[in-house]
């Protein structure tokens, strides 16, 4: 019977460490990132609680001026602090879609998908497998979500170690 041969994976290695060179070095010093949150908080120091020194919409470009750990020290039209990695992104995301990836104008929803919740087969989908309640839940998160301010929702992510406060 005939060895096989070994596979050639080193022929990849150059093109791996390529890759992951260029996706570092967005988020290092000299880099640029773009904010992912509908208004990134710029702190003073690389801490959870540190105080604010300015304010930045979402998807704007910054300058990565320092790395420290999960922290980068940004600046953007004359104001620097510091973010969270998580909070921004090496590529500048759509100013069109949301934080879930959907569309934000009603022009950009197909006829199909909107009208998809209102036909009779989603409500026979939901009566087979149990999701009689799912209207009601739904209206309820609706409801209540709209009563949570970002002080009860930073509070949250603080208590439970998520985010830039783990």
């Amino acid at each position: 019977m005939k060895p096989r041969p070994a596979p050639r994976l080193w022929l990849a290695l150059p093109l791996l460490v390529l890759a992951v060179t260029v996706v570092e070095a967005a988020l290092t010093a000299g880099g640029t990132a773009y904010t992912k949150r509908l208004e990134t908080s710029l702190l003073a120091e690389p801490k959870p609680l540190a105080a604010v020194s300015g304010k930045v919409p979402f998807a704007s470009k910054l300058k990565v001026e320092e790395a420290r750990g999960p922290w980068l020290r940004v600046s953007t039209a004359g104001t620097t602090g510091w973010v969270f990695a998580g909070n921004v992104s090496e590529s500048k995301p759509a100013e069109n879609k949301g934080a879930d990836g959907l569309g934000l104008s009603a022009s950009t929803t197909t006829a199909t998908a909107a009208a998809r919740p209102l036909t009779p087969a989603a409500n026979d989908y939901a009566e087979r497998r149990n999701l009689g309640d799912a209207r009601k839940d739904l209206d309820w998160l609706n409801d209540h979500g709209m009563t949570l301010t970002m002080d009860q929702l930073n509070a949250f992510m603080q208590a439970q170690k998520k985010g830039e406060y783990q």
